[in-house]
C-alpha cells in the first residue's frame, strides 16, 4: 500500500480542518499551531499556487472572503499574496511553511487547481515529506498528476469519479478492488445531496477493499459518535476541541 506510514495510527484519525481557530483564521499558521497545541498529529489544508509558482495553504480561489486582500491567487505574485492578512491579522502561509514548522505533523493536502500541481510536488520533494502527506483532490486527474511526478509513493484519497464508481459497486454488492487500487482513503461527506455516502455497508465495502473511510466536515458530537459507531477510520472537523473530547470519552484519543 502506498504511503502506509501516513495512516499508521492506533485509532480513529482526527484531522483538524484547515487547522483550529474559533476566530475563523482558517489555514493560518496560528490555526495550525492551535491544532498542534491541542495534541493533533493530523491537519488538513487546501493548496493553490500563486502566479509565480508558490504553493500556498489556502482554500479559496480568491483572497476576498477570508483576507483583507482581493483577487485570484493564481493571478497574483507571492509578493502580493504574502501581504494579505487572514481575518486582518494572519499572513497566508506557504505550504512549505506548514510542512517545515512541525516535522512530525501529518498533513492532508487537497490540491485545488491544476496550477498547484507542480508547486505542490516541488514542496514535497524539497521537504522530503512523502511519508507524512496524503494527496487529495476532487479531481482524480489532479491527484494522479501529483503522484506521478513524485519520486516516492505517498498516501492518496479518492477523487469524485473514483468515489462515484465505488458507490455504484457498493450498492450492487460488487465493489471491485480495481476501483480503489490506487488510493488509500475515501475522504467523503456523510451525505451528498440525497445520497447517503457513509453507511455501515459502504464502510465495510471500503474496508474489504483495504481502504480507509474519513468523513468531512463533522462538527457535531452526536454525529461524531454515530459515524465512529459505523466504523469510520477518521473524522475531519472544524471543531477540533469537540472531536478531541469525543475521542477522549470513547478512549480513542491518541493525539500526536
Amino acid at each position: 500500500m502506498p504511503g502506509p506510514r501516513y495512516l499508521d495510527h492506533p485509532g480513529p484519525i482526527a484531522l483538524a480542518h484547515r487547522g483550529w481557530s474559533s476566530a475563523g483564521l482558517e489555514n493560518s499558521m496560528a490555526a495550525f499551531a492551535a491544532a498542534v497545541e491541542l495534541g493533533y498529529g493530523y491537519v488538513e489544508t487546501d493548496v493553490h499556487a500563486t502566479r509565480d509558482g508558490v504553493a500556498v495553504a489556502f482554500h479559496d480561489t480568491t483572497l476576498d472572503r477570508v483576507t483583507d486582500g482581493s483577487g485570484a491567487v493564481a493571478s497574483l505574485d507571492w509578493s502580493t499574496v504574502r501581504r494579505a492578512r487572514i481575518g486582518g491579522v494572519e499572513p497566508v502561509p506557504r505550504l512549505e511553511d506548514l510542512l517545515g514548522a512541525w516535522p512530525g505533523l501529518r498533513v492532508n493536502i487537497d490540491v485545488k487547481a491544476a496550477s498547484a500541481i507542480g508547486p505542490t510536488v516541488d514542496v514535497i520533494e524539497r521537504t522530503g515529506a512523502h511519508d507524512r502527506v496524503c494527496i487529495a483532490s476532487f479531481s482524480d486527474a489532479r491527484r494522479r498528476a501529483v503522484v506521478r511526478r513524485l519520486s516516492r509513493p505517498v498516501a492518496t484519497s479518492a477523487g469524485n469519479g473514483t468515489v462515484a464508481a465505488f458507490l455504484v459497486g457498493a450498492r450492487s454488492g460488487a465493489v471491485s478492488r480495481r476501483v480503489l487500487r490506487t488510493v488509500d482513503c475515501l475522504q467523503v461527506p456523510e451525505r451528498s445531496g440525497r445520497v447517503r455516502v457513509v453507511t455501515r455497508a459502504t464502510v465495510e465495502a471500503a474496508h474489504a477493499a483495504g481502504v480507509q473511510v474519513h468523513v468531512w466536515t463533522v462538527n457535531d458530537a452526536d454525529a461524531m459518535h454515530r459515524l465512529l459507531d459505523l466504523g469510520v477510520d477518521g473524522l475531519v472537523s472544524d471543531r477540533s476541541d469537540v472531536l478531541r473530547d469525543v475521542l477522549t470519552e470513547r478512549g480513542e484519543w491518541h493525539g500526536a
